[in-house]
């Protein structure tokens, strides 16, 4: 009989690096076909969070071999601008993958703007017909924090058949896609959100739970079955103003077999995802 080990950490930077690993290989292979995978990657403002964000995202390409394009727009930029600008990145054969970082001044509507960069170069994996490929189980781009997540599951060797999994959130850029996700690896899948009236009442059947709400302690050490697998998605700040997630870290620690920090898991890997996408589209591409 096996002893049941409980809060072992996920550690995200130690995967995202494995991953990168590999990106960077293949990506040396790429090139001696000649095709070196390229990001367009645009900030429009002066959102400092989006700022670190892209920098983030620039870093990540640098130290992979991917190349990437960094272009920044005041915030008056015009929606029809920014739209002719995705045009033309859309038929650079150059550029494999195209990032316009959210949120967007005011006065652009982020959907329009989405869903005018090319499918094939949709490596965020936002636009409708991309959550399509994903719904219908279609070799599409997936949305790089769930896919994220999924690889965080995956590395604990535990398989997803048959398990319980519950997503708290259904956001389309996280909650949604991340169902899709679990139920294409045969989980049982459960959605709770914010008209959802006992939340702890599904999560305490979950062997799965991924909080991805933006609030903290959303999920706390009561609200979870000992042994569970936890993904913390959320990115907020606590009282002395330390980054923190959805979930009660220290709490749930003590009860899930294997918990992601904040920071350190979720969010290397998003960037590690995109890296991932952008490479995919590349090598579609030369084929």
């Amino acid at each position: 009989m096996t002893t049941q080990t409980f809060g072992q950490i996920i550690d995200g930077v130690a995967l995202s690096s494995q991953l990168r690993a590999d990106v960077a290989q293949r990506i040396v292979a790429l090139k001696a076909r000649g095709v070196t995978p390229g990001l367009a990657v645009i900030l429009v403002g002066e959102d400092p969070a989006s700022a670190v964000y892209v920098r983030n995202k620039v870093k990540g390409c640098l130290d992979t071999g991917v190349h990437s394009v960094f272009e920044k727009y005041e915030a008056t930029l015009t929606e029809a601008d920014l739209l002719t600008r995705i045009a033309a990145l859309n038929v650079d054969p150059s550029i494999h993958g195209i990032l316009v970082q959210m949120p967007l001044p005011k006065h652009i509507d982020p959907l329009k703007v989405i869903e005018a960069i090319s499918t094939a170069k949709d490596v965020d994996g936002f636009a409708t017909l991309s959550a399509g490929e994903l719904m219908t189980g279609q070799a599409g781009f997936r949305p790089c924090t769930p896919y994220g997540c999924m690889k965080l599951i995956e590395s604990t060797g535990i398989d997803l058949r048959g398990k319980h999994a519950v997503v708290i959130g259904r956001s389309n850029t996280v909650g949604k896609p991340m169902a899709m996700l679990l139920l294409q690896a045969n989980a049982t899948v459960t959605v709770c959100h914010s008209a959802t009236p006992d939340i702890g009442f599904h999560t305490r059947q979950a062997d799965v739970v991924v909080a991805a709400v933006g609030k903290r302690n959303v999920l706390t050490a009561d609200m979870v079955k000992p042994g569970a697998i936890v993904i913390d998605v959320g990115m907020n700040r606590n009282d002395e103003g330390k980054l923190c997630g959805d979930v009660d870290f220290a709490g749930v620690k003590a009860v899930a077999s294997h918990i992601t920090p904040v920071p350190g898991g979720v969010g290397p890997m998003t960037i590690t995802m995109l890296l991932v996408n952008t490479l995919e589209a590349a090598e579609r591409a030369a084929i």
